[in-house]
């Protein structure tokens, strides 16, 4: 099936799938997707299991303003094909808190170099890139990762740099992570 055909029976599913309720209640939330049509997460990790990994529809996906298209590339991308400068990319186009989750839970938190990134993000002077650090440091540690002293306290000094930030999302995070240490 060549990558413009499995794009469109997504679509398909995504359409069949779609719950106008939950769209309705997360527009009122805030949540601004140029298409958003309310599918829950099982239902979402359902659709992708009827689908291969692939790359170019991932990217595919990726590229479109719809919450679930967005949530499905980190479902669809292979881990083999998702470089570190691929990763970068993504964490500067990521729309809101919610696709970060997301792509933290499904597919950065496979990475081989998800530390290191995790890591670099949260020195980062841009918001999404520290938010996305200490949602993927968290999940590490979740996943059982395991820190020596020096990066555990490079991961403190991070987490308390961020206490006082304006952005609800990124203090929630640190905080959590901070948690997660004790």
């Amino acid at each position: 099936m060549s990558t413009e055909d499995t794009i469109r029976e997504i679509k398909q599913e995504l359409r069949a799938n779609m719950n106008g309720v939950a769209s309705q209640r997360m527009r009122e939330a805030g949540l601004a997707y140029h298409v958003n049509f309310g599918i829950e997460l099982p239902r979402l990790r359902q659709i992708a299991s009827e689908f291969e990994p692939c790359h170019e529809v991932a990217q595919q996906l990726w590229h479109e303003n719809v919450r679930e298209s967005k949530m499905l590339a980190a479902m669809l991308m292979p881990t083999e094909r998702f470089y570190p400068e691929l990763a970068d990319i993504w964490v500067e186009q990521m729309p809101n808190a919610e696709i970060a989750q997301m792509t933290v839970m499904n597919l950065f938190s496979r990475l081989p170099y998800a530390a290191e990134k995790a890591f670099e993000w949260m020195a980062s002077e841009q918001e999404m890139q520290q938010l996305c650090g200490f949602l993927l440091i968290a999940r590490l540690l979740i996943q059982g990762g395991e820190l020596n002293e020096r990066s555990r306290q490079e991961l403190i000094d991070q987490a308390r740099s961020v206490e006082d930030s304006p952005n609800l999302h990124l203090r929630k995070a640190a905080q959590n992570v901070l948690q997660r240490l004790e």
